[in-house]
């Protein structure tokens, strides 16, 4: 089921990252896509860029890495070991239409928008980091396709810089995930009110793109109406490569799905009344009910009937109603008192 269908049947929409969790190998890639499926994503998500197209091969100090999972890290050698191969990307998406898995990507440049667009995918990502690139965000948009956008560091006015370069191109097809940039993310950072707000101010499907260890960030944020959930996805994180400490390993991610699906079955709809499960037991709620034998033409007092359990007479409602009307015939200790039963 398409993104936008699920989202319209009010199901959460999964996506499983891979990123870097190929670590360099094209089988690793494709076992990835196919364990996805297997685990219950909806979508299989990379990442296309060079460390050429997202950086420049530099060593001054603008471009170490001094804190945080890659720290001691130059930002081209690390989009070099991360990056996945285009021309693997083709063939990765043919694998994920072969086994049905939908299958989309984060561009971070227009010639990776290009080479997408030749690919046929459905829908883009703009990642965190990218939300302040508006002539990258037009450009995406201005393709006519389906955006999640994530906006993780994002102040509110950034958030909104980049909803209106959406708009601008006349594509009204977004949805934003709140994410924590952290990686890993900590739960008590995540604050997942911003997720609802976010969706009260601009009007548009939310969710959270979650690098959190664990799954009750993903959980919480669909019990507080988050439509889709993104999470880093790898085989084993044993697989050393920059994404592998903050993943989910496929077993992880199965169980976070099922959770996520069972959450989904209680949030349910608006129901008042008896479920079919508590049907049943509405005969233990209280009623009218003659607890001394009564005799026709006999008052009705307080110390003939009570309010008791179960559930055969009259609603409580009606005890004042009742309350001094004469039995129409001789009532029996511990029978039920209905309207038929008085004058």
């Amino acid at each position: 089921m398409k993104l936008q269908d699920k989202i319209k049947n009010q199901e959460t929409y999964i996506i499983a990252e891979m990123s870097a969790n190929h670590a360099g190998s094209l089988d690793r890639a494709k076992e990835i896509i196919y364990a996805a499926k297997e685990s219950g994503a909806d979508c299989i998500k990379i990442q296309t860029y060079t460390a050429d197209t997202i950086t420049m091969n530099c060593s001054n100090k603008y471009f170490q890495i001094d804190s945080g999972t890659w720290k001691g890290e130059n930002l081209y050698s690390l989009y070099q070991k991360a990056y996945t191969p285009w021309e693997w990307q083709p063939e990765l998406k043919e694998v994920a239409d072969k086994i049905g898995i939908d299958f989309f990507s984060t561009p971070f440049d227009k010639t990776a928008v290009d080479f997408l667009e030749e690919m046929g995918v459905e829908f883009y990502k703009i990642a965190s980091f990218e939300v302040v690139d508006i002539p990258l965000i037009e450009y995406v948009a201005s393709k006519g396709k389906p955006i999640i956008m994530s906006t993780g560091m994002a102040t509110l006015c950034e958030i909104e810089d980049a909803v209106n370069a959406v708009r601008s191109q006349d594509n009204n097809q977004l949805a934003l995930l709140h994410c924590a940039s952290a990686y890993p993310a900590i739960t008590d950072e995540m604050n997942l009110k911003t997720m609802v707000n976010m969706k009260e101010i601009f009007n548009v499907p939310v969710g959270l793109s979650d690098h959190s260890m664990g799954s009750l960030g993903a959980v919480a944020a669909v019990s507080m109406g988050a439509s889709i959930i993104e999470k880093h996805f790898c085989i084993s994180r044993d697989n050393n490569n920059p994404d592998s400490s903050f993943s989910m390993e496929a077993n992880e991610f199965a169980t976070m799905v099922n959770e996520i699906r069972a959450v989904e079955m209680a949030i349910g709809k608006v129901k008042y009344g008896p479920t079919k499960q508590e049907e049943g037991n509405l005969r233990f709620r209280k009623s009218i009910f003659a607890v001394k034998d009564i005799k026709a033409g006999e008052q009705l007092s307080a110390d003939n009937i009570r309010v008791i359990r179960p559930g055969a007479g009259l609603k409580p409602k009606f005890y004042n109603e009742v309350i001094g009307k004469v039995a129409r015939y001789d009532i029996s200790e511990g029978t039920p008192i209905r309207f038929e039963s008085v004058e």
